[in-house]
């Protein structure tokens, strides 16, 4: 437990406080804008908020409650606790359990994981966790450099037509992402089969699409799914087409290979062919990782760090005695968040191994993600 040093509330333009009570920290920490101002302000805001997810959760989600009493862990409702003692739950529990701190009517979303096979989690938004986040994202791509309103951009997107697919988590995160500029064009790559009922993703048609994009005057946006794009690379190739998008163009990815896991290559790989092909700088090939039971997303910087923002922490821990890991050792990802009032995920361990890193080339403060690979279940 720790003693709280008192902290300058951040106001609104008109004042006010971003969020009232029971979340004044909360909402402090999330008017915010700069996602990687990493210093003992923001982590102590952070430390507050954590608190007061904490507490909302306890007192409105009976299953979070009990979980936290077999735990072992004991609140009162008047202590402080750091993030780093509340105990995890493990993420696959939302794949069978529908854990909600809120009403059923004051659901504002609701949003599953992007896989292709097996159970999927299922996760709610209510309206200030929506809020909340569609104020996190833009704030997190734009202090690394990936917003500006005042460009108008043709997007490819290798994911989920959202207009179909409303519900599936990467849907609606690039249908987020494609608001980052003016939008001239948007195209999505994996689009709805009514005569199979099934998405499919049309190679041809992408590649056409990418061609006609390529010879037009605004820069273009890819984002989704790698292992499409890959297969896009692959056909260009095999064209002998080599594109030059230009230094103002991007890839954006996320989500994994999925189904494609027998064609996964490293992400140095990936990023040096992808530049070469499509035409654009290294640096604007970046990577993202996230998961719709957290709804942080981690960006790569220029160097091809994922970077923790302020309005989450990420450590890592053994998977057997769930104690931290010693510095640049190995362990299962265990992530915080204060943003969700609409279900108890503030404390997530995931299945993924990683190693937190301390220092980044591009010189933001603040911890980096080195994704080692999936932990398995077992």
């Amino acid at each position: 437990m720790k003693c709280w040093c008192a902290v300058n509330l951040i106001l609104t333009e008109n004042g006010e406080l971003a969020e009232g009570i029971p979340f004044i920290n909360t909402g402090a920490l999330f008017d915010i804008s700069d996602a990687y101002s990493h210093g003992e302000l923001t982590d102590a805001l952070f430390d507050k908020a954590m608190n007061e997810a904490l507490q909302w959760h306890i007192s409105n989600c009976p299953e979070f409650a009990l979980f936290l009493k077999r735990k072992g862990f004991k609140f009162s409702g008047e202590e402080s606790f750091l993030p780093e003692e509340i105990p995890p739950i493990f993420v696959t529990i939302f794949k069978e359990f529908r854990l909600i701190s809120i009403p059923e009517r004051k659901i504002k979303l609701e949003l599953t994981s992007s896989g292709t096979t097996g159970q999927r989690s299922a996760i709610v938004l209510d309206a200030r966790s929506l809020g909340r986040i569609l104020k996190i994202v833009p704030n997190i791509f734009g202090s690394l450099g990936l917003v500006n309103q005042k460009e108008k951009v043709n997007y490819l997107c290798f994911t989920y037509d959202p207009r179909v697919a409303k519900n599936v988590g990467t849907a609606f995160s690039d249908k987020v992402m494609t608001g980052f500029t003016q939008k001239k064009s948007v195209f999505y790559a994996i689009q709805w089969n009514s005569s199979s009922a099934s998405f499919e993703f049309d190679l041809d048609l992408t590649v056409s699409r990418l061609l006609r994009l390529s010879k037009q005057p605004e820069a273009v946006r890819i984002l989704g799914f790698p292992a499409y794009l890959w297969q896009v690379c692959d056909e260009l190739e095999k064209r002998r087409k080599r594109l030059k998008l230009g230094d103002s163009s991007f890839v954006l990815t996320g989500g994994g290979w999925k189904i494609h896991k027998d064609r996964e290559v490293t992400k140095e790989l990936f990023k040096d062919r992808v530049a070469y092909v499509l035409g654009i700088p290294e640096r604007n090939v970046r990577d993202s990782y996230g998961m719709v039971e957290h709804g942080i997303p981690y960006v790569d910087c220029e160097f091809g760090k994922l970077h923790v923002p302020i309005y989450s922490r990420a450590r890592v821990v053994d998977p057997e005695t769930l104690l931290p890991c010693a510095a640049d050792e190995p362990g299962l990802l265990h992530l915080m968040t204060p943003y969700l009032s609409s279900y108890p995920s503030i404390s997530l361990l995931s299945t993924d191994l990683a190693k937190i890193e301390s220092h980044c080339q591009c010189n933001r403060p603040g911890k980096t993600i080195a994704l080692l690979g999936r932990a398995g279940l077992s």
